[in-house]
């Protein structure tokens, strides 16, 4: 800890408290250092991070803690660190004003604003000394606070024209509302496979080139349409995708779960700061990728990722941390990567067989150092080495669990462990999600629990206010569309596995709000921000899918998904006229819209009504949620329930039935989850018959 101390002294977010001790005299965003600005008539310097980012680290041992260049930034700005995890709705509008002016974006963010907050200049990065053509951050400083005194005139103007353009630029991707009844066609879902395998890695698998990130969303439109239409380069690339990221250096080979992306084509560097939400996302897919293909692959990796979650991002209070750090001892990666001479002392007799199979060797796969990696599966390599296919499987186990236990002992990357609403809610569907996958009891318990604590700590019920952030009791941020969205969408989840519907009441309270609360009456889409929020110089409308999908698709899809269960058609209307207004773009860009793909395919076929009523409902239930049956509702109870019309009057004597439905009109009744099946596929076919 340094001999200075700031404004961050007395904030919550590890990212903050990192800069707490710098010499910059920084601010939190609030409303003492807003007004400060107006009062002193000095530019705003806003610079935004996060606990996990490499880069961040870098410019703060570089500028932050240089006493000269803080001299300079406390004299002549006032200096504001913001967390992006924190405030999302700031790091949108300023990332969007920053791309705006240098077409490129990423973090650190630095942008300068007027008093009035308004953006006229920003980058990312910069050097301390000038690099390749890029001003040094002194330089920056001094050219802005020359200007702005100099050219304020200039300045005002500019910083004007970028609002007004931002403004103007926050419908990109949405059409005119649709005229009435228009609807998603085949052709069009055709074309949209085409624009994503134009982009595959048919080799490698995943999309585009490095830096490559996951896509799970990409992914699971792949294994929808291989559902509906039988086209088996769908199923080959989305598989192919999940096993190259299971086997490359993207996944930690020892202790499980998946980094933010790869800096290379074949998944083996990683950027190595592991993120709640990238993991979720991953276990969620892999999930419907086991429940189609029956692979033991993605049954222990998301059981191995479940593991990790649970030992290194987990409180005692079942709530879910932010994030993992990609550095550790001030080097990027220096906790997960090996040194082939240090396995060979751990492992003795086993080195060999060991490192062989996971590329460990003298020289290094990466920057002389080992990254753990699989480049076959045990059974070609037992065969190639005339090896006993259980000797290795004992071998590799072993290996890794001396290995990890070695790695336990070196000093650990720093964790992000503020608790986030949305990011929660994500893996509270993902612990969803595996359960119906495996059928695994704790991660039932798991979601269970952790819900009860999300709806515990994350709202006022005294004022009725929802939050987005939480840590040592305090909640932090008016809650955001993704905050409620996501808890919407993980609440329908959690009925759906455990059959209590009160988590559908508490799912159509909250839908309710955000209509209230977020939606736009012009567009009908929903603002970021809820409409008394007023710290923002503008009310945004993300509708991109990036790293998280956007609230915008999520809601789409919870809308249309509450509409059948509590029979309000105008939703599911409201909901189609959302996907409508967005298919020319996701049709475009299908890896920035990948949420808005499945939420097209699933209203284009429409949703099974799967209702299970009766004693044995549980048993029952867990059959059908083994299946990969993409586009259903579904709910179960141990008898009739009014309140709900797929519920409502199916008790019959003693016996367990299942219900399909579609319009609430409901084939004859049947008992086993195999009659299920048969009923489904029977009825796919009159539908894909009529069409044609």
């Amino acid at each position: 800890m340094g001999e200075f101390t700031n404004h961050l002294v007395h904030e919550s977010s590890p990212y903050l408290l990192q800069h707490a001790h710098n010499p910059v005299d920084w601010y939190p965003w609030n409303e003492q250092s807003l007004k400060k600005a107006v009062d002193e008539d000095k530019p705003i310097l806003v610079s935004i991070g996060y606990a996990a980012c490499h880069w961040c680290h870098v410019m703060e041992r570089e500028s932050f803690e240089d006493e000269q260049v803080a001299r300079v930034m406390n004299e002549h700005f006032i200096n504001i660190k913001i967390d992006r995890e924190e405030r999302p709705d700031l790091d949108n509008i300023y990332m969007n004003a920053v791309q705006t002016m240098t077409g490129s974006g990423g973090w650190p963010l630095n942008v300068f604003l007027t008093p009035s907050r308004k953006p006229f200049y920003g980058g990312t990065y910069f050097p301390p000394e000038p690099l390749s053509g890029r001003p040094s951050w002194l330089q920056v400083l001094q050219g802005v606070s020359g200007a702005f005194k100099e050219k304020r005139k200039e300045i005002e103007e500019q910083a004007e024209n970028l609002t007004g353009h931002l403004i103007g630029s926050n419908s990109f991707g949405i059409s005119n509302p649709p005229a009435e009844g228009e609807e998603t066609d085949a052709g069009q879902l055709a074309t949209l496979f085409g624009s994503i395998m134009k982009s595959a890695d048919k080799t490698n698998g995943g999309f585009g080139t490095a830096p490559k990130f996951p896509q799970p969303f990409v992914i699971r439109y792949l294994l929808r349409h291989f559902y509906h239409t039988g086209d088996a380069e769908a199923l080959s690339q989305a598989l192919l995708s999940l096993d190259k990221m299971i086997c490359g250096g993207i996944y930690d080979q020892l202790g499980g779960g998946f980094a933010r992306y790869s800096t290379d084509n074949e998944w083996l560097a990683p950027h190595f700061e592991k993120m709640l939400y990238d993991n979720a996302l991953l276990v969620m897919t892999m999930s419907e990728a086991y429940r189609l293909t029956g692979s033991s692959l993605y049954a222990d990796t998301i059981r191995h990722t479940m593991g990790f979650i649970e030992r290194e991002m987990m409180s005692r209070e079942k709530a879910f941390f932010s994030s993992i750090d990609a550095d550790s001892e001030g080097e990027e990666g220096k906790y997960y990567v090996w040194d082939k001479e240090e396995v060979d002392f751990i492992l003795q007799e086993d080195a060999a067989v060991f490192c062989q199979f996971y590329d460990i060797t003298d020289d290094g796969n990466w920057e002389r150092e080992n990254i753990l990696r699989v480049k076959q599966s045990v059974k070609e390599f037992a065969a190639e080495h005339k090896l006993d296919v259980g000797a290795v499987e004992a071998v590799l186990r072993t290996g890794r669990a001396k290995l990890l236990k070695a790695r336990h002992k070196r000093i650990a990357p720093a964790l992000d462990d503020k608790i986030l609403l949305n990011w929660n809610s994500l893996m509270n569907v993902a612990c969803s999600s595996a359960y119906a996958a495996l059928g695994d009891e704790q991660f039932k318990e798991l979601a269970v629990a952790n819900m009860n604590l999300l709806l515990k700590v994350f709202s006022d019920p005294e004022t009725g206010e929802w939050f987005h952030s939480y840590k040592n009791g305090m909640k932090r941020q008016p809650a955001f569309l993704d905050d409620f969205a996501f808890l919407i969408w993980a609440l329908i989840h959690l009925q759906e596995i455990t059959g209590v519907q009160g988590y559908l009441n508490r799912a159509l309270e909250l839908t309710e709000r955000v209509i209230e609360g977020f939606r736009d009456r012009q567009t009908g889409f929903f603002y970021y921000t809820h409409h008394q929020q007023e710290d923002v110089i503008l009310r945004s409308r993300e509708i991109y899918d990036s790293a998280t999908p956007s609230g915008n698709s999520i809601m789409a899809w919870n809308l249309y998904y509450l509409s059948l269960i509590f029979d309000k058609r105008s939703w599911k209307q409201y909901a189609m006229q959302l996907s409508v207004a967005t298919r020319t773009v996701t049709i475009k860009y299908p890896a920035s819209f990948g949420m808005w793909a499945c939420c097209l395919n699933d209203f284009f076929y429409g949703f099974n009504e799967i209702a299970v009523v009766g004693k044995r409902y549980k048993d029952v239930a867990l059959e059908i949620m083994a299946q990969y049956l993409p586009n259903r509702v579904f709910q179960s109870s141990p008898a009739d329930n009014d309140q709900f019309p797929l519920l409502a009057g199916r008790l019959i004597n003693d016996k367990t039935y299942i219900y399909l439905c579609r319009d609430y009109t409901c084939q004859k009744p049947v008992e086993t989850a195999v009659e299920l099946a048969q009923l489904i596929e029977t009825e796919q076919r009159k539908r894909a018959k009529k069409a044609q």
